[in-house]
C-alpha cells in the first residue's frame, strides 16, 4: 500500500470531532462551514485529478459540518464540526480558541463530490464521499487562509518491511487467529442477515492488516478504542487489538441470540399478550391516557406500606404482591390475589379512633336522655365505663343484653359507643348457619370472601370500635358448621388477640374491640358461649314507663318522621295512655310507636290538604268531638274550625297566619286504629265459669297472661291435652292431675267408691293454639283449674299465678318473675300468687307496679288454693262431681 500511494509532504486537514476514520473505511461528509467549504474547493474540487486531504481526530470540533461513517455501501453520518477555536490562530474577532488535536490521522481521497446551493441564503455546500487510505503523523500544524494544513510523514511500512514482518511466526499466528474469528463472525452474520457473500470474498483477497482496520471500522466502539486502533502502527499490536474487538462483537451477538432464542422459546400466548399490552401502554402514554394496572399496583403497594401491618403479615403480603406483579390481568388468580391484597391494605391493623376523656356524669346524662327506666342496666353500664376510665386497656367482660324486642338493647350498645367516643358497628347474626359467615371462606373456593367481623372492621376503618353482635341467640347449625362455636374464639379475651379468619389467613388482633351482644332468650345460646358473656336482662316496661317513653321520645320522633310539629298535631298524654291500655300489651314499645305513627299519618293528610287550600288565619281551636264524630262517620277527613282574627288584635299582621293544631281525641284514635283490642273485662269474662284459671308465662316477647281451660266428660279416665304443648308442660299436666286424684278425698271431690275420674275423661286446653308453649311454671295453674272444675267453683278473676308443682305438693320457684308481674299489671290483674322462693326476684320489679298489686307467696299448693278461690280452699265445703 505504501508503494501505490505517494503522500505529499503537506495535506489540507479536515477535523473529525470525537470520531476516527480508519484506512479502508468510507465516510460521507456534508460540508457547510466556510472553512470546510474552502478546503474542499481548494484541495479537491479545483484539481483535475482527485486530490488527497487529511482526516485528523479532535476532541472538540473547529468547524460546522456533518460527517457520517459507512462501509462500502457509501452511507455515512455527519461529523458536525462546531468549534471555531484553533491553536495560536485568530478567527477575526480577536478570540483565540483551543482545539485538542490528535497527532495521528488518516489520508483520504474523494470518491464522489457534489456541489449545492442553499436557498434563499445562497450558501454553497459540498457532499463528499471519502475513502481512508493510510496513516500519517503530524509534524507541524498551521493555517492556509481559512482552513488548516499540516506537514506530515507516513507511518505505514514499506514493502520490504512488510515481507519481513509476514515471516514472523507471531504475526502468522495472529493472522490465522484473526481470520478464524472474522470467518466465524461472518458465518453468524450470514445466518442472521444473509449478506456474508461479499464479506467472504473480501476476507480472501484483502491483506490481513487492511482487514483489521475495515472490520473494526464497522463496529460501534468507543472513541478511545478507535484512537487506540488508529495508533496501532505495529501490525502485531493492530491484529491483536482487532482480534479482541471482533471476538467481543461476536460474543455479544451470540449472547443476544441466546437471549432471543430463550425468550422466543418461552413466549406463550399470555406473554405475547403482555407484549401487546406493553405497546398499548406506550400508546396510552403518548396520548396522555395512562391508567394502566401498573400504576394501580404502585398505589396498592404504597397503601400496603402505610397500613402498618405486623412484620409476619407484611412478609406474606409482600410475597403475594411480587407474585401479582408477574401475573397478567387475564390470568385465573389475578383478580383474587388483587382483592386479597386490597383487603389487607384496607384492614385497620394499627389505626384506632381517638377516645376522649371519659366523663361519667356526661355518660349518665346521655343514658338518661336516650333511655327511660332501666335503672339496673344503666348502673351496670356506668360501672363498666368507670372501670375503662381507670384502666383503658382492661379486657372487660362481654355484655349481653337479653330481653324482648323493642326494649332498647341495640340503642344501649350505641350509647356505650358514644360514651367511649368510639365508632359503632352492628353485625347481625340472625339466621346465620354457616361458620364461614364468622370465620370467612378459604381463598381456594370460588366466590370466597372474609367473615362478617373482618368485613365490619374494614368498613369501620378502626381496630377499636364497639361491635354489636345482634341476635346472637338466633344462630343455627347445619352441615356448614356451627357459627356459635366459631364465636367462642371471638368473645374470649385470651384468644381473640390472634383471631384467624380463613380468608385473611393471618392472625388479626380483636382484643381492642369492645363486644356487646343482644339476645331475646338465653336458652338457645350454647353454655360455652354463654359462659364468655355477662348477661344483663331487660324484662320490659310497665305502662307508666311506656307513657313516659312515649311523651319524651316516641311522640317527638314520630312527628319529625312525618314532617309534623307540635303546631300541626297535638297528642295529649291521656290519648297516649289510652293507646297503651287498649291497643298494646307488649313488653317493648315498637307497637306503640307504630300506632302513634298511624295517628301521625292521618294528621299529615289533613295538614297537607289544608296547606293546599291556602293558609288559615290565626286561631287556636280544638276539634270538638261532635265534629270529629260527624266527619269520621261520613268517612271523610278531620276538619278544623277557624276563629277569624279580630280587628283589635294588632300585634300580628294580617300576613302572619298560623294553622291551628289538630288535637287527637278518642274518636280519632278509634277511627284510625280501629276498635280497642284489649279491655279490663277480658279476664273476668273468661273465668266466669268453673274450670278456668289464670296463669303467667314468659315468652321471647316478654311476660304474658295464659288461661288454662279444663273440662270433663264420660270416658275411660284418659287425659287429653291441646294447645301445641311441649313435653315439659305435658308432664306438668300429668303431675297436676295425679296430685288432684291423690288428694281428692281431702278436697271432698270423690262421692263414690270407684274413685275420681275412673269413668271420666279430662281435657285440658291452652288457648292460642298456634303459639308453642312449654315449661314447668303452669303446674299450680293446672291444679287450680282442675280443682275449680271438680268443685264447681270459679277462680277469682283478679288473681293470676305461676309456679312449678311437685308430686308432694311443693311450689318450686320459676324464672321471669319481673316479666310475669309486669304482664299481670298490664292486664289489670290485682293479685299475683308467686312461689315463696321467688321473693328475692321482686326487687327488680318497679315500685310503682308493686304498689298496685297484691303479691301472695306460696310454699305449698294448698296455699295457692286457699288464695285462688273466693272464701278460701274448696275443701271447706262439700262438693260433688
Amino acid at each position: 500500500m505504501a508503494n501505490s500511494i505517494d503522500l505529499p509532504t503537506r495535506l489540507g486537514i479536515l477535523p473529525f470531532r470525537n470520531k476516527v476514520l480508519l484506512p479502508g473505511a468510507i465516510i460521507r461528509i456534508r460540508c457547510t462551514s466556510p472553512r470546510s467549504v474552502k478546503l474542499v474547493e481548494q484541495e479537491l474540487w479545483q484539481r483535475e485529478e482527485k486530490g488527497l486531504i487529511g482526516i485528523l481526530p479532535v476532541r472538540d470540533a473547529a468547524e460546522e459540518m456533518s460527517v457520517g461513517s459507512m462501509l462500502s455501501s457509501g452511507v455515512g453520518a455527519d461529523s458536525g464540526e462546531r468549534s471555531s477555536k484553533v491553536v495560536g490562530a485568530s478567527d477575526g474577532k480577536n478570540q483565540t480558541e483551543v482545539i485538542h488535536w490528535h497527532t495521528r490521522g488518516v489520508a483520504a481521497r474523494a470518491l464522489h463530490l457534489s456541489r449545492g446551493v442553499e436557498k434563499p441564503s445562497g450558501r454553497v455546500t459540498y457532499i463528499v464521499v471519502l475513502e481512508g487510505l493510510c496513516r500519517f503523523c503530524v509534524q507541524e500544524l498551521n493555517t492556509r487562509g481559512t482552513y488548516y494544513t499540516a506537514r506530515i510523514s507516513p507511518l505505514d511500512m514499506t514493502k520490504a518491511e512488510m515481507e519481513h514482518v509476514e515471516q514472523d511466526p507471531d504475526y502468522v499466528s495472529l493472522s490465522r487467529q484473526f481470520k478464524a474469528t472474522a470467518m466465524e463472525l461472518i458465518s453468524v452474520l450470514e445466518q442472521k442477515q444473509k449478506t456474508g457473500g461479499r464479506t467472504k470474498v473480501l476476507l480472501e483477497t484483502v491483506p490481513v492488516h487492511k482487514l483489521a482496520d475495515i472490520f473494526v471500522a464497522s463496529f460501534e466502539i468507543s472513541f478511545e478504542e478507535q484512537l487506540c486502533m488508529l495508533d496501532s502502527v505495529d501490525l502485531k499490536a493492530r491484529l491483536s487489538k482487532a482480534t479482541e474487538l471482533v471476538d467481543r462483537h461476536l460474543q455479544s451477538i451470540r449472547v443476544a441470540e441466546k437471549i432471543t432464542q430463550k425468550v422466543e422459546g418461552q413466549l406463550s400466548m399470555s406473554q405475547k399478550e403482555f407484549l401487546l399490552r406493553q405497546q398499548m401502554r406506550a400508546i396510552k402514554e403518548e396520548l396522555g391516557d395512562n391508567d394502566d394496572d401498573e400504576d394501580d399496583l404502585v398505589a396498592l403497594e404504597r397503601k400496603m406500606q402505610d397500613a402498618g401491618m405486623p412484620p409476619n403479615v407484611w412478609k406474606l403480603a409482600h410475597r403475594e404482591l411480587r407474585r401479582l406483579k408477574k401475573m397478567q390481568p387475564q390470568q385465573p388468580g389475578y383478580n383474587s390475589s388483587r382483592v386479597y391484597l386490597e383487603l389487607l391494605a384496607d384492614l385497620p391493623w394499627e389505626k384506632t379512633a381517638e377516645e376522649h376523656e371519659l366523663d361519667l356524669q356526661a355518660a349518665k346524662e346521655r343514658l338518661d336522655s336516650d333511655h327511660y327506666g332501666l335503672t339496673k342496666v344503666k348502673q351496670r353500664i356506668i360501672e363498666y365505663l368507670a372501670v375503662r376510665k381507670l384502666k383503658p386497656d382492661v379486657r372487660g367482660p362481654v355484655l349481653c343484653f337479653v330481653g324482648p324486642p323493642g326494649v332498647g338493647k341495640t340503642s344501649l350498645a350505641s350509647s356505650i359507643a358514644a360514651a367511649l367516643g368510639r365508632k359503632f358497628i352492628r353485625i347481625s347474626l340472625g339466621g346465620v348457619k354457616d361458620e364461614a359467615d364468622v370465620r370467612g371462606h378459604r381463598r381456594t373456593y370460588v366466590g370466597s370472601m372474609p367473615g362478617r367481623l373482618i368485613d365490619g372492621l374494614k368498613r369501620v376503618s378502626v381496630c377499636n370500635p364497639v361491635m354489636l353482635l345482634d341476635e346472637i341467640d338466633k344462630t343455627g347449625s347445619d352441615v356448614r358448621g356451627d357459627p356459635a362455636s366459631a364465636l367462642l374464639e371471638v368473645l374470649d379475651p385470651e384468644q381473640n388477640k390472634t383471631f384467624n379468619d380463613h380468608y385473611v389467613n393471618v392472625p388479626f388482633d380483636l382484643s381492642k374491640v369492645v363486644f356487646v351482644a343482644t339476645a331475646n332468650r338465653v336458652q338457645p345460646i350454647p353454655p360455652a358461649l354463654l359462659d364468655r358473656m355477662e348477661v344483663i336482662e331487660l324484662p320490659g316496661y310497665s305502662p307508666e314507663e311506656k307513657l313516659k317513653i312515649a311523651m319524651r321520645h316516641l311522640v317527638p320522633r314520630v312527628l319529625d318522621q312525618h314532617g309534623l310539629t307540635s303546631e300541626n298535631l297535638d297528642i295529649p298524654e291521656d290519648m297516649v295512655k289510652l293507646v297503651i291500655q287498649r291497643y298494646t300489651r307488649e313488653a317493648g314499645v315498637r307497637n306503640l310507636e307504630r300506632n302513634l305513627a298511624a295517628l301521625a299519618r292521618a294528621a299529615a293528610v289533613v295538614v297537607a290538604e289544608k296547606e293546599q287550600n291556602g293558609p288559615l288565619q290565626k286561631g287556636i281551636q280544638q276539634i270538638s268531638s261532635t265534629l270529629v264524630d260527624n266527619r269520621f262517620a261520613d268517612g271523610g277527613e278531620v276538619e278544623m274550625e277557624v276563629i277569624p282574627m279580630g280587628e283589635h288584635n294588632h300585634e300580628v299582621t294580617s300576613s302572619f297566619r298560623i294553622v291551628s293544631p289538630l288535637l287527637v281525641v278518642e274518636a280519632m284514635v278509634e277511627k284510625v286504629l280501629g276498635p280497642p283490642r284489649f279491655d279490663d273485662k277480658e279476664t273476668a269474662d273468661r273465668v266466669a265459669t268453673p274450670g278456668v284459671s289464670v296463669g303467667l308465662v314468659w315468652t321471647t316477647f316478654g311476660g304474658e297472661v295464659q288461661f288454662v281451660e279444663t273440662t270433663a266428660m264420660v270416658g275411660k279416665g284418659d287425659l287429653h291435652l291441646t294447645g301445641q304443648l311441649g313435653d315439659v308442660i305435658k308432664e306438668s299436666a300429668q303431675i297436676a292431675l295425679t296430685w288432684v286424684r291423690a288428694r281428692a278425698a281431702d278436697l271432698n271431690l270423690a262421692v263414690d267408691d270407684a274413685g275420681l275420674l275412673d269413668a271420666r275423661d279430662v281435657h285440658i286446653h291452652f288457648p292460642a293454639g298456634a303459639v308453642p308453649k312449654d315449661g314447668p311454671s303452669a303446674g299450680v295453674t293446672l291444679v287450680t283449674s282442675l280443682v275449680s272444675l271438680f268443685s264447681h267453683r270459679c277462680v277469682r278473676a283478679d288473681t293470676a299465678m305461676t309456679g312449678e308443682l311437685t308430686l308432694r305438693g311443693l311450689v318450686l320457684p320459676v324464672g321471669g318473675i319481673k316479666d310475669k308481674v309486669l304482664a299481670a299489671h298490664r292486664y289489670g290483674i290485682k293479685r299475683v300468687i308467686l312461689p315463696e322462693r321467688n321473693l328475692k326476684d321482686l326487687v327488680e320489679v318497679p315500685a310503682a307496679v308493686l304498689s298496685s298489686l297484691e303479691i301472695i307467696l306460696a310454699k305449698r299448693i294448698e296455699d295457692v288454693l286457699e288464695q285462688a278461690f273466693e272464701g278460701g280452699c274448696p275443701w271447706r265445703q262439700r262438693s260433688k262431681l
